[in-house]
């Protein structure tokens, strides 16, 4: 078995590819500003001498995506996700009932008043969801990361100071306080205040197991503007299993604005190894995709040969991030809430097989935005690996 958290030395990229001028021109409604060109960097790792606090997580408006986690292992990759805001009354003419819309209707987050999920009935606690982790029996967790993130700018502001807490129970247990112990993505411009922040979960995760886990206490704004209220939770977990085959699996992390007409952003992953007729799954979480907003899409190239889209039938080619929580086009876990269209939050799992038919010594994944834009904050990808 090959493992590392971050190993000593990742190389990535994250490139938003720039097409008309170095400036972003679009919608007012979404991400504005300028997007950075080819971004790479060698990240070093500094380990903390043992018993040191930990250095207080710091704020990026942009963190180019790098490698936090690999492993070549029999086993796999597993995640619970949900979002912790919908809607609660329509506030656009043309927009469809807001029970309709939590059913899968189409809607966007900006033509209604956005309040907060809650579902564990405690008084100290404004938002809280559930989501099933389904770690297979017999399993044991090498690694668990929970991300979390939104807008805190809606019909109110949040404080940024309180983006780096939440609260986590675990199957039938009690909450315990999760603190960000990693840079932080947090962005404002004229319309949104979005950020995202992650921490490593992993001991609570071995201890906690398979089961409904309920996050809590997300910072998120609620009520009504022109570019909405979104928000919500995804914990990726990577497990061994001597019954399972042998693949690589590699979590990816940063927090990037995607807008047309900037062009596209990718990341590449190389050192692969994936036979032909491989097996594979690749999942995404991002913010602020709207559902019929068209444009945005996801592609993968292999060994830089064939394109393959990467979209199914929940997620259309060209509005891949469209507000659903899904996986291979269907719903894999349990949620609570369940709602169909989460108004602004994606955590979806796509199948990576059809790009690896001929095999893989690395993946080119590339990301293009909408007109009114989207943050991209995670990807994690599991493929087959030789015996």
């Amino acid at each position: 078995m090959i493992s590392s958290p971050i190993s000593d030395k990742v190389h990535s990229c994250f490139v938003p590819l720039i097409e008309n001028g170095d400036r972003v021109m679009g919608s007012s409604r979404r991400i504005l500003g300028t997007l950075g060109l080819l971004s790479c960097l060698t990240l070093s790792v500094n380990v903390p001498a043992a018993g040191a606090a930990p250095p207080a997580p710091k704020e990026s408006p942009r963190v180019p995506f790098t490698q936090r986690y690999q492993a070549v292992q029999h086993g796999g990759l597993v995640r619970a996700s949900n979002s912790g805001i919908s809607c609660r009354k329509e506030e656009a003419p043309q927009a469809e009932p807001c029970a309709e819309v939590k059913r899968g209707a189409a809607g966007v987050n900006s033509d209604f008043e956005m309040f907060y999920s809650e579902v564990d009935k405690d008084p100290d606690t404004y938002n809280s969801t559930r989501a099933e982790l389904k770690v297979p029996q017999g399993a044991k967790v090498s690694y668990a990361r929970l991300y979390w993130g939104g807008n805190l700018r809606v019909g109110e502001q949040k404080p940024p100071e309180d983006n780096g807490r939440v609260l986590v129970a675990e199957p039938g247990g009690a909450y315990k306080e999760v603190l960000a112990d990693t840079v932080m993505g947090h962005r404002t411009d004229t319309g949104s205040d979005a950020y995202q922040a992650s921490a490593d979960v992993t001991p609570l995760v071995r201890k906690g197991g398979a089961g409904m886990w309920t996050v809590a206490q997300l910072n998120i704004a609620m009520g009504h503007s022109e570019v909405g209220a979104w928000g919500g939770w995804t914990l990726v977990v990577a497990y061994e299993h001597p019954q399972e085959p042998r693949r690589r699996i590699s979590l990816w992390d940063g927090f990037e604005g995607l807008a047309a007409p900037a062009g596209d952003g990718r990341v590449e992953i190389a050192g692969l190894d994936a036979p032909a007729g491989s097996a594979g799954r690749v999942g995404v979480v991002a913010y602020d995709g709207d559902r019929g907003t068209l444009g945005d899409s996801l592609t993968v190239t292999a060994n830089s040969g064939r394109r393959v889209s990467l979209n199914d039938g929940e997620n259309p080619f060209n509005d891949v991030m469209n507000s659903t929580i899904t996986e291979f086009g269907g719903q894999s876990f349990v949620r609570q809430p369940e709602h169909l269209n989460n108004l602004g939050y994606d955590a979806d799992v796509f199948d990576l097989s059809p790009a690896l038919s001929d095999g893989a010594r690395s993946l080119s994944f590339r990301f293009s935005g909408e007109s009114q834009g989207h943050f991209l904050g995670v990807l994690f990808v599991q493929t087959d690996a030789r015996r």
